[in-house]
């Protein structure tokens, strides 16, 4: 199967720093492989320790360097010292890729307050968290790019699965418009990427599972008009291509990428009461 990222020219990214948030697994860790093959260098920033050294030895097999960092993008301790250490060790950051982020399905009156709080604190609060720490470094040095991985729940038709996410996500499109306007005059690129259903494990093991009907996944695909799920390598090719010199004059935008599922039904993980 051909990869959209074949279309990429070797070395399109050589020397340059990426930083992904969520870099131990799923979309986070195919970006950071694409930009590693393009001769980018990383910074990888999640949760676990040893999902991220996985990643880490496969990034480097591909012969560029790359930093491991277990932290939470909602202490801002963490992130100040992830900003300095990167800055420390790889010298600059010229692409930063907000992957990390999480939810779980709910109907609305069974979301606690600690939940909902949660969420939007990862999703919207960390999101800004990171990008005002290495969006301030961009701006100074008069180039950057950032990718803010939202979802399809962030537009009109709400989230019904997750009301929690779908809130915080949507703040997220909001905040990316916002701060385009503010850093287009320092050549800084602020965009977002809505992808819809990506085969991944966590989608599996924590949306899928928590189903209330049987057979979940196909049920899903067969609304999807392109009638598959999205592949992580579509997603990576959609960061790479917001960070490349084919898209500096883009900013403030949000692409979906989804396989027109926005345009489709979409079958609830939880029938609502």
């Amino acid at each position: 199967m051909t990869s959209p990222l074949d279309i990429f020219a070797p070395g399109l990214l050589k020397d340059r720093v990426v930083l992904v948030t969520g870099g131990g697994r799923g979309i986070g860790k195919e970006v950071a492989l694409a930009f590693a093959r393009l001769g980018a260098h990383s910074v990888l920033a999640g949760r676990h320790q040893d999902t991220l050294d996985e990643t880490a030895q496969a990034v480097r097999a591909l012969g560029v360097r790359c930093l491991p960092v277990a932290m939470s993008i909602r202490d801002l301790e963490h992130v100040d010292g992830l900003v300095e250490r990167a800055l420390a060790e790889m010298g600059r950051i010229d692409f930063l890729i907000n992957n990390a982020g999480g939810q779980f399905p709910a109907r609305p009156l069974d979301i606690s307050d600690n939940g909902w709080r949660s969420v939007v604190d990862l999703n919207l609060n960390g999101t800004w968290n990171m990008t005002s720490r290495v969006g301030r470094h961009m701006v100074d040095n008069g180039f950057g790019a950032i990718v803010n991985i939202v979802h399809i729940y962030s537009y009109g038709r709400g989230g019904p699965d997750f009301p929690h996410s779908g809130a915080a996500r949507a703040g997220v499109v909001n905040l990316t418009k916002s701060l385009a306007y503010h850093w287009a005059r320092h050549n800084v690129t602020v965009n977002c990427i809505a992808p819809g259903t990506i085969e991944t494990a966590g989608v599996r093991e924590e949306e899928f599972a928590a189903s209330d009907k049987d057979g979940y996944e196909e049920l899903v695909k067969a609304e999807i008009p392109a009638g598959r799920l999205g592949r992580v390598d579509e997603t990576a090719a959609m960061c790479v291509y917001l960070c490349s010199p084919a898209a500096r004059y883009i900013n403030g935008a949000d692409l979906v990428v989804d396989g027109a599922n926005y345009l489709g039904n979409w079958v609830p993980i939880l029938d609502p009461e």
